[in-house]
C-alpha cells in the first residue's frame, strides 16, 4: 500500500502502559520531519488531560492500559474530541480486537510486530483520511462480507462483548473479583453477573473454568498473564 504523507507536521499523543515500548515508538517518529511526539502517557485519566493540553492530530492507543482498557479511551477520545485521530498499536490478536476497535472510534489497528515502515504506513494512511488494517485483515474482512457474513475471526471470544471480553483477560491474568471491580469501575456484583454471562457464552461451568481458558488464550496469543 502505498500512502501520500500528509503535508503539515502530525502532531502525536501515544498512549502505552510499557515505558520501553513509548520510548521505542517515540524514537522512530522522532526520525521523521513530518511526524512530532507531543505527549506520552500510560493510562486513559493522563491520556486525556494531554489531549486537552496538547490537542494532538493522531493518538496510538495500546488495547491494554495502567488500570484502564484501550478501547474505553477510544471510545471517550471519539465522543470528545471527534477530530483527533486514533490509531490502535497492539500486540493483541488483530482478528480479537481490529474490528471492536474500528466500531469504537479508531481509524486503524496495526499490531506491534509489525515492522517500522508498517507503523509509519498506519499513521500516514489514518491521517490522509483512509482506514488502516493489515493486508491479510483487510482480505479476510472483504471475505466476509462479501460472504455476507458478520467480520469475525475463529476465536470462541468473538461471541462476548467489549466489557465481557475484558472482564475474560482480566480473569486470565489472576485479578480477584474486587480488583476488577475496581479496574472496570463496576460494582463485584456486576463482575458476578458478567462472569455469568460468560459462562453462558462460551459453554463453561465454574468460574475456575473462565479463569483457565482465560490463561490459555491469552498465552495463545502471546499476551503475558
Amino acid at each position: 500500500m502505498i500512502v501520500e504523507s500528509p503535508s503539515q507536521t502530525t502532531r502525536l499523543l501515544i498512549v502505552d502502559d510499557h515505558p520501553l515500548v513509548r520510548s521505542g515508538i517515540s524514537a522512530l517518529i522522532q526520525m521523521e520531519s513530518d511526524l512530532e511526539v507531543c505527549g506520552e502517557a500510560e493510562d486513559q485519566v493522563s491520556a486525556l488531560d494531554i489531549i486537552t493540553q496538547e490537542n494532538p492530530d493522531l493518538v496510538l492507543v495500546d488495547i491494554s492500559l495502567k488500570n484502564s482498557n484501550g478501547m474505553n479511551l477510544i471510545k471517550d477520545i471519539s465522543k470528545n474530541y471527534p477530530k483527533t485521530m486514533i490509531l490502535a498499536v497492539s500486540m493483541h490478536d488483530e482478528y480479537t480486537y481490529a474490528i471492536r476497535c474500528l466500531k469504537a472510534g479508531a481509524k486503524g489497528y496495526i499490531m506491534k510486530q509489525e515492522g517500522t515502515e508498517k507503523i509509519l504506513e498506519a499513521i500516514r494512511c489514518v491521517m490522509t483520511g483512509k482506514t488502516y488494517l493489515s493486508d491479510t485483515m483487510t482480505q479476510a474482512t472483504v471475505e466476509q462480507l462479501g460472504a455476507g457474513k458478520a467480520v469475525t475471526g475463529s476465536n470462541p471470544v468473538d461471541v462476548l462483548s467489549n466489557r465481557e471480553l475484558e472482564l475474560f483477560q482480566l480473569t486470565g491474568q489472576g485479578k480477584e473479583i474486587s480488583e476488577i471491580a475496581n479496574i472496570m469501575n463496576i460494582s463485584p456484583r456486576t463482575v458476578e453477573v458478567h462472569r455469568s454471562h460468560i459462562k453462558k457464552k462460551l459453554g463453561l461451568r465454574t468460574s475456575t473454568d473462565i479463569f483457565q481458558m482465560a490463561y490459555d488464550w491469552l498465552r495463545k496469543n502471546g499476551i503475558q498473564p
